[in-house]
């Protein structure tokens, strides 16, 4: 990944991204080519690895990946009008631009084709996406036998991480009256995560 250096990601911010990310992409090369396939993984920062689980007919996990597969993490994103930048109005020099936080995690992937293993993973799945809900929903709240029925139908996988490569693109190059014009912009427009994000990484 092509990361300059005001735009490098420092640990906590990784941490956070590994923690708290939206479903990824798990890339495999295999032997018939590239596999891809979209999917919530759960963080197990003790063990540095990423867990998650892919459909049984997926034929991801059924074809070996040849050497690291890797995981790309995707943060908020959001697209930078250049009417936003204070240097419009003083020379016009400007142009569209792409805010984004990403990480591309590396590491040894390994199935496991067992229902007590992804019935745990399922449940640290839904805890994590359901614990802050006013009434989070359970595994327990559905059918023992339609549980099962499920989890027969997906297979779980395990990424130890090796490398980790993070890129924290929120307008860090542009001048402060220009950023201000990027988060009044992201305001305005009623994303107010990508306004908070470009806040929070402001030069000082």
């Amino acid at each position: 990944m092509y990361v300059p250096a005001h735009f490098a990601a420092d640990d906590a911010v990784v941490e956070e991204l590994l923690r708290r990310h939206g479903a990824a992409d798990l890339v495999t090369v295999t032997e018939g080519g590239l596999l891809a396939t979209m999917l919530p993984f759960v963080y197990d920062a003790e063990r540095k690895v990423l867990q998650g689980h892919l459909a049984r007919n997926n034929e991801q996990w059924q074809r070996p990946a040849l050497g690291e597969a890797l995981v790309i993490m995707h943060g908020v994103d959001s697209y930078v009008s250049p009417s936003w930048y204070a240097a419009k109005q003083e020379h016009g020099r400007v142009v569209p631009t792409w805010n984004y936080v990403t990480a591309h995690v590396y590491g040894e992937l390994t199935v496991h084709d067992d229902p007590v293993w992804v019935g745990e993973l399922v449940r640290r799945l839904s805890d994590l996406h359901e614990g802050s809900r006013p009434e989070p929903w359970s595994v327990d709240d559905a059918p023992e036998k339609f549980v099962s029925g499920q989890l027969r139908a997906i297979v779980g996988i395990e990424l130890a991480i090796t490398r980790v490569e993070a890129k924290v693109k929120l307008s860090q190059n542009r001048s402060a009256a220009d950023v201000d014009g990027v988060i009044a912009g992201l305001r305005a427009d009623g994303d107010e995560r990508a306004a908070e994000a470009v806040q929070q990484h402001r030069p000082l």
